[in-house]
């Protein structure tokens, strides 16, 4: 299995490095994993609807170009469905019996996706109605995937 994990912006804290690089040696026993970062769009801190769409687009179209045709992708994005860590789990797990192998899985800027990037998307996924910063959002991300392969193979993993 392969899983790409794409994502607007550079991750420069180094406790989420840290721990991001902690999970990827974990996944790495299960699977490839790759995690790609696209430049962000720089804007003002005020900016109008339509401003705010713009930077949307121009990150979208460079996650855009880092997704194949093949790939099964997944959208972080709020109003996506709010799965259980087992009801993820099963849902990777039935992807995979049905043939799939190729995963994407983006998180977008501080704005969030564009429309062309969740009208690409395959699923739309969520952890729950609270915001989370976009840097910190990759490390819950990673371990979530961790934690799905340990379900999958019926390995001990903290409820």
């Amino acid at each position: 299995m392969n899983i790409k994990i794409i994502t607007v912006g550079k991750l420069k804290e180094k406790y989420l490095v840290q721990g991001i690089n902690e999970y990827t040696k974990r996944l790495s026993k299960y699977c490839k994993i790759s995690l790609i970062e696209v430049a962000d769009e720089k804007a003002p801190e005020k900016l109008s609807e339509a401003e705010m769409i713009q930077v949307k687009e121009k990150e979208g179209e460079r996650i855009l170009a880092k997704i194949k045709e093949q790939e099964y992708v997944f959208a972080l994005a709020i109003n996506g469905k709010n799965p259980s860590s087992e009801e993820f789990a099963a849902t990777l797990d039935s992807l995979q019996t049905s043939g799939k192998s190729q995963f994407v899985f983006v998180i977008g800027g501080s704005l969030g996706l564009s429309d062309q990037v969740l009208t690409r998307s395959n699923a739309k996924i969520s952890f729950g109605k609270m915001t989370y910063p976009h840097q910190l959002m990759r490390l819950i991300l990673v371990e979530q995937i961790y934690r799905t392969f340990r379900i999958n193979n019926n390995e001990p993993y903290h409820k």
